[in-house]
């Protein structure tokens, strides 16, 4: 009975482990494959493009960064400035949509004046703001025919903006 008391008085007793080794050679496996992953998907330009369905951009090898402009997306049915509908299927084929020469689009056009003007009005207000750069991101379909991009380019420099972007999809 003597035996049977000892491993009752020992059993909430615990024996001493010595000092547990880790091996972190996985972890460490895992953390640079988490910062090459971080790495390859930061954006330096600081720049984010929301591309519609509709806009099927073409390929480029150029690796020039974008930069801070407005952005103007168009499809072959449709316009956008800043993520706002301007100009529609609907409304495309409407004379009135054009001026008299044909070579500006005119709800484009008022659509890009309101915010230059916008922008002149917060930069004279507040001197941190930044400047009207006159830049202007053309994120435009690979269908879109060369004469309509004529337009825009057009239509974009009578509203006071000289620099033209395109944004392309690299080939990955």
């Amino acid at each position: 009975m003597a035996g049977k008391s000892k491993s009752i008085r020992n059993r909430g007793k615990r024996r001493k482990i010595g000092p547990l080794e880790l091996d972190i050679t996985s972890l460490l496996d895992i953390l640079v494959i988490l910062l090459v992953f971080l790495l390859k998907s930061y954006n330096s330009s600081g720049i984010v493009f929301s591309v519609p369905k509709e806009v099927k951009l073409p390929f480029s090898h150029s690796s020039s960064p974008g930069s801070a402009g407005v952005m103007v997306q168009v499809s072959p049915s449709m316009i956008w400035v800043e993520d706002k509908v301007v100009v529609n299927s609907r409304n495309m084929i409407n004379r009135a949509t054009f001026d008299d020469q044909g070579r500006r689009i005119i709800p484009l056009y008022n659509e890009l004046i309101k915010i230059k003007r916008t922008s002149k009005i917060v930069e004279k207000s507040s001197p941190n703001a930044k400047k009207f750069s006159g830049v202007i991101n053309l994120i435009v379909d690979k269908s879109v025919k060369y004469s309509f991009v004529k337009k825009l380019m057009y239509t974009a420099a009578e509203a006071g903006y000289q620099k033209y972007k395109f944004v392309v999809r690299g080939e990955e």
